[in-house]
């Protein structure tokens, strides 16, 4: 079950391969990703020392957030992944010119995964013809629905 989606990953990047990631979280970001008030639009992921870290990902803490806590809504957040993920994932973004994002936020088995994704930048022709890919498609959609009736 999906939290929360990253659209403008898929809008600027082409997605070639995917994980599926852990998160180290604290409980104020728990309580406020299930409440929904997170958001992965600015968010980026790197590797650094063999670890993989999630930055930018802002998640809103609740009113009721504890009053010992100073929660910080864009803090590095680290990733798990396996070894041998990781060390893929390195070797392809330093040599292959690919870039890590997070794809989404979602539920699986009561945990919040992170999904990432191995990606490549569009440029702004591509952008343009997933945009008019996009518009026939609802046309095309659109007509077939008609015809139905």
């Amino acid at each position: 079950m999906s939290i929360v989606d990253n659209r403008k990953a898929f809008h600027d990047y082409f997605i070639e391969e995917r994980f599926e990631a852990g998160i180290v979280l604290q409980g104020w970001e728990v309580k406020a990703i299930r409440a929904g008030r997170s958001q992965l639009k600015e968010a980026y992921v790197i590797v650094r020392n063999d670890e993989i870290f999630l930055f930018g990902a802002h998640i809103s803490p609740l009113a009721s957030a504890s009053t010992h806590v100073t929660p910080d809504p864009v803090r590095t957040r680290k990733l798990l992944l396996k070894a041998d993920e990781i060390k893929k994932l390195s070797i392809k973004v330093e040599r292959a010119g690919y870039t890590l994002v997070p794809l989404n936020l979602h539920y699986q088995k009561g945990y919040i995964k992170c999904e990432i994704g191995l990606a490549k930048g569009k440029k702004q022709h591509d952008k343009r013809d997933s945009e008019k890919q996009r518009d026939t498609q609802r046309e095309i959609q659109a007509v077939m629905k008609q015809n139905r009736r």
